[in-house]
């Protein structure tokens, strides 16, 4: 794990928005396309504000959220509608989302259709996750039901989550697929987080997901 502190989050949005466009730019002086995989929450909204003005080839870039709510893009719990407010924006308007709902579906029902519009863009070129302070990523939540099957390296590319008196279930992408990403990011802010991403480095994905992708990964810290 490489750890890279800020002085506060706003430099940290910017700078972070600098590296995720030089690496897109990097991908595409060799590939034809690139994916990135974004997060939803509040953390990475400043950083898209910074990304979405970039001058890069959007038209290029395929964008995929790491995870969403069940819910219809409209609804306010939805990331696609945060994405589309604060990402594909701007010059990156031009790129190309890939869905991570169907309506009348189930995650369970709808993720063998939705992981085949997702095949063949992978793997991922740049990936940006956030993390709880309970140390879940991306739908990954420690002891979930589920869990293991999408921690395991045979996993399908998505994976429905259902938690106990969540308000919505939801899918993910599976750890062997956010493992597999060519540039690996983590955005976290205040002292909390720290501390839960320093713990993770010593348990099992079992008990912090975040770890099943952390090796290699990059950490991107502020304090606020």
């Amino acid at each position: 794990m490489n750890f890279i502190e800020y002085a506060d989050a706003e430099m940290m949005a910017m700078d972070l928005a600098n590296v995720l466009v030089g690496e897109l730019g990097a991908v595409l002086r060799h590939q034809d396309r690139a994916l990135l995989v974004v997060p939803g929450g509040s953390t990475p909204g400043p950083i898209f504000d910074s990304l979405c003005a970039a001058n890069l080839d959007w038209a290029r870039v395929d964008v995929l959220l790491s995870d969403e709510r069940w819910r219809p893009e409209e609804h306010v719990r939805s990331n696609t509608r945060l994405i589309r407010e604060r990402l594909l924006v701007g010059r990156a308007a031009a790129a190309n989302l890939l869905p991570l709902y169907m309506k009348g579906r189930t995650p369970a029902e709808a993720a063998p259709q939705l992981a085949g519009r997702i095949a063949g863009h992978l793997p991922i070129s740049v990936m940006l996750l956030g993390m709880g302070t309970d140390m879940h990523t991306a739908s990954l939540f420690p002891r979930a039901p589920g869990l293991e099957a999408a921690l395991d390296p045979h996993a399908p590319i998505l994976v429905p989550v259902e938690m106990p008196d969540a308000p919505e279930p939801r899918i993910s992408l599976s750890a062997a697929v956010l493992n597999g990403a060519m540039s690996k990011h983590i955005v976290i802010t205040g002292a909390a987080k720290r501390r839960a991403i320093e713990a993770a480095r010593g348990l099992h994905p079992r008990e912090a997901p975040v770890a099943a992708i952390l090796g290699d990964a990059t950490v991107h810290w502020a304090e606020a």
